[in-house]
């Protein structure tokens, strides 16, 4: 067998020349025993008999290139952070552990020095991990401190309702949170749980008063009926619908009784005053029947109106008609009360038709919107003929998407174009 052992001595740059290969790193006896060079002199790592020197070194050497293959796949795992620094230290000192006997040949001395040279990172991505622990922290804390400072906002509050629902979401988020250092953890929950305590006592006393003044409305809202029953038998109605205004300010003013009596105590004073008022409404409709007149011979009038105005065919002749009816309905007086909004609704309809027609004859003999649907015609007209004789040369030369495409254009501008012309026909009367 030859000697294939081809050490090479210095250091080579790796920005200026490429690494000695792994072989060069070991020799082959005549025996087929393979060796390694180190540091510390050469050093047997198996034995290949009845194979040439080139195969018996090049095995040892795959063993490097799976050490160096490990080395890399465990340096890029570490700078892209995929394992934690004591993972990290773990696996480098397996690794290295593996290289320093490894029975391959190659720099082995390189490899290991490669790992030694991670520690840099290590010590970075250390650094880093606490950086990260104290920015959880410090996020932790900064919570529990916006929570505590809600909670006492809460706890100074008035919000009776909306108050418990809150404290109840803010305990479920900070038993949800991490434990801080303890000192600061505790204060904080201190700070929470005596904010809860006071809101509770503070609410509990609010309803205690609220009870107490329910009582008083009640008693107050008795004496309010008492009184307005004393007033529904009077006669002189302005008088008593203003006594009436009084005590619904005294009932405003006295407050909620408890939700179940306030409701009958309510539908008692409402009834008294719906009975007085139901009498005061009897008087009146007698007062209205001197308008009965009035409202016939305007519903007369505004019959004959709205059939001789509507529909508005000739704009000029509906505004004289108009006018005069106008003149005409104005000459009857006052009508009963309930008949008024119906009366105006029917007139307004009569004007709001002739303001319509208006409308649109303006904008029937508007020059510059004739002028924009006539030039919209022109436009479309223009694009059909651009599109028909694309049409014809696709049709010459055979082109069937692209006929397909120009006669689905031509149908979509054609369909445009008849609604562009109905419009301007419109126009043009």
């Amino acid at each position: 067998m030859v000697n294939t052992h081809l050490r090479l001595s210095g250091k080579i740059s790796p920005m200026s020349e490429a690494a000695p290969p792994p072989e060069s790193y070991g020799r082959v006896d005549t025996d087929g025993t393979v060796y390694v060079t180190t540091a510390d002199g050469e050093r047997s790592v198996g034995q290949i008999p009845d194979v040439t020197a080139e195969e018996a070194l090049a095995f040892f050497t795959r063993r490097f290139t799976a050490l160096e293959t490990e080395v890399g796949l465990l340096e890029e795992r570490i700078k892209r952070g995929a394992l934690n620094p004591e993972e990290a230290r773990r696996s480098i000192a397996a690794v290295k552990s593996s290289i320093v006997g490894a029975n391959a040949v190659g720099d082995l001395a390189a490899l290991a020095t490669r790992l030694d040279g991670l520690a840099p990172v290590l010590a970075e991505a250390n650094e880093a991990r606490k950086a990260e622990r104290a920015k959880a922290h410090d996020e932790t804390k900064a919570a529990k401190e916006a929570m505590v400072a809600e909670a006492e906002k809460i706890a100074a509050g008035n919000d009776w309702r909306g108050g418990v629902n809150r404290f109840r979401t803010l305990l479920d988020e900070w038993k949800g949170l991490p434990r801080i250092d303890r000192a600061t953890d505790d204060d904080l929950w201190h700070r929470f749980s005596s904010a809860r305590t006071t809101y509770t006592r503070r609410r509990k006393t609010q309803f205690a008063e609220q009870s107490a003044q329910r009582d008083g409305a009640k008693q107050a809202k008795e004496a309010i009926i008492a009184e307005a029953r004393q007033v529904a038998q009077s006669t002189e109605w302005g008088a008593a619908a203003g006594s009436f205004r009084d005590l619904m300010t005294r009932w405003k003013a006295a407050g909620p009784a408890p939700r179940d009596i306030d409701d009958a105590l309510w539908a008692e004073f409402r009834g008294i005053q719906d009975d007085f008022f139901a009498r005061r409404t009897e008087v009146a409709a007698a007062t209205d029947a001197e308008f009965g007149a009035n409202l016939e011979a305007k519903l007369a009038i505004l019959d004959a109106a709205e059939k001789d105005i509507l529909p508005v065919t000739d704009l000029q002749v509906a505004r004289q008609k108009y006018r005069a009816f106008l003149a005409k309905y104005n000459e009857h007086g006052r009508v009963p009360r309930d008949s008024i909004r119906p009366l105006e609704g029917r007139v307004r309809a009569i004007e709001k038709a002739i303001t319509e027609a208006e409308e649109n004859e303006w904008r029937r003999t508007d020059p510059e919107t004739q002028k924009r649907a006539s030039g919209t015609v022109t436009l479309l007209s223009d694009q059909i003929a651009k599109l028909n004789a694309q049409l014809e040369r696709a049709t010459a030369a055979n082109d069937a998407k692209k006929i397909a495409d120009l006669t689905s254009s031509i149908a979509t501008y054609e369909s445009w174009l008849e609604q562009a012309t109905k419009t301007l026909e419109d126009f043009k009367g």
